[in-house]
């Protein structure tokens, strides 16, 4: 780390640091707690020379033999292969799915739960581009979310979140169900694809959202189609310049997420997994307003706190599931439980 000079590069060296220094100390502890084990269980074995201090070595093989595969599970933990774009920032795509103007409503309300959420975490979130709905909420709303660690603690919202509630443009009290659909990509600082020019058409675009002199007025949002891909990008902000830039930016995390979903195809169809694959065509949670309850259907957990998820304080809870479930599946895979 003493060599280092870019400061990018010495960022990377200490994340990388951090994360050996934390798996190398865990080591440490657990072989010094065997090693005491050990101790103990050979002055029970010589318990006769000295009953008083046999006691208290056999009182100590237990308290060690309680804690040992608890701090063995959390070792195994830590040397589990790490998905390399863990401690990326992300890209959030949320979207109207079925439900017209109470699906945008609630594309609305999810948004605002992330938001929450980012900002107990102290992670930064930009809009990128939106598209309001009539009334109220988002037809889509894109935005990037840089902190710490922001991918790998929500990679595994991407999916179908459906909601179970009386929409506000109900009058008869009738509950409805309608959707919305949720995309989280990783955002790596070091991104390296290649965009030539002649692969991508730019069009401007009238900047669409909510009031002020400048929207539906002026060319300034930007349009970036990539033509072998048929992948499109919109950014909506005031200044054409920029837009273009953040454009490209997503373009290039769209694309590496293509990348990176055709290189894990094949082990993600070799291996299940009950946390499931991210696909965004999966129904993944229900927010039932009626019931107060938040369902997460690929690990089968059922929260009657729905009020306290969507303020994004509650939301911890789901996520803990989610990964301590993968956690299991790949530790199960490891030891031969794949089937």
């Amino acid at each position: 780390m003493g060599a280092a000079v870019d400061p990018k590069e010495i960022v990377r060296l200490s994340r990388e640091h951090a994360e050996i220094k934390r798996a190398a100390d865990a080591a440490s502890s657990l072989l010094s707690m065997r090693a005491r084990l050990a101790e103990a269980e050979a002055l029970v074995a010589a318990g006769a020379d000295d009953p008083d201090l046999a006691e208290l070595a056999f009182e100590e093989v237990g308290e060690l033999r309680d804690i040992l595969p608890e701090r063995e599970r959390d070792m195994q933990l830590l040397l589990l292969p790490k998905d390399a774009d863990d401690a990326a920032n992300a890209v959030l795509e949320v979207r109207a799915g079925t439900g017209g103007d109470e699906a945008a409503l609630f594309a609305g309300d999810l948004f605002r739960m992330y938001q929450r959420y980012a900002a107990s975490r102290g992670w930064q979130v930009e809009i990128v581009s939106v598209s309001e709905g009539e009334v109220g909420g988002f037809k889509e709303v894109i935005a990037s979310v840089v902190g710490d660690g922001v991918f790998g603690r929500w990679k595994f919202e991407s999916g179908v979140h459906r909601v179970q509630r009386v929409p506000v443009t109900e009058g008869g009290g009738r509950i409805h169900t309608s959707a919305a659909t949720v995309a989280v990509l990783p955002a790596p600082e070091d991104v390296d694809i290649e965009v030539r020019d002649q692969h991508i058409r730019v069009d401007p675009m009238r900047a669409s959202g909510a009031g002020g002199q400048h929207v539906n007025k002026t060319d300034s949002a930007v349009r970036i189609t990539h033509l072998p891909t048929g992948i499109v990008v919109t950014s909506s902000e005031k200044s054409q310049h920029y837009n273009r830039a953040k454009a490209m930016e997503v373009l290039k995390i769209r694309l590496y997420e293509r990348e990176r979903e055709m290189k894990d195809a094949a082990r993600a169809q070799a291996r299940k997994l009950q946390v499931g694959s991210g696909d965004r065509s999966e129904r993944i949670r229900t927010y039932n307003f009626p019931q107060g309850r938040v369902t997460d259907h690929r690990i089968n957990l059922t929260l009657h706190k729905l009020d306290i998820v969507l303020t994004g304080d509650g939301l911890d809870e789901l996520l803990d599931a989610l990964i301590a479930e993968d956690q299991a599946e790949r530790l199960a895979a490891l030891d031969g439980g794949e089937t």
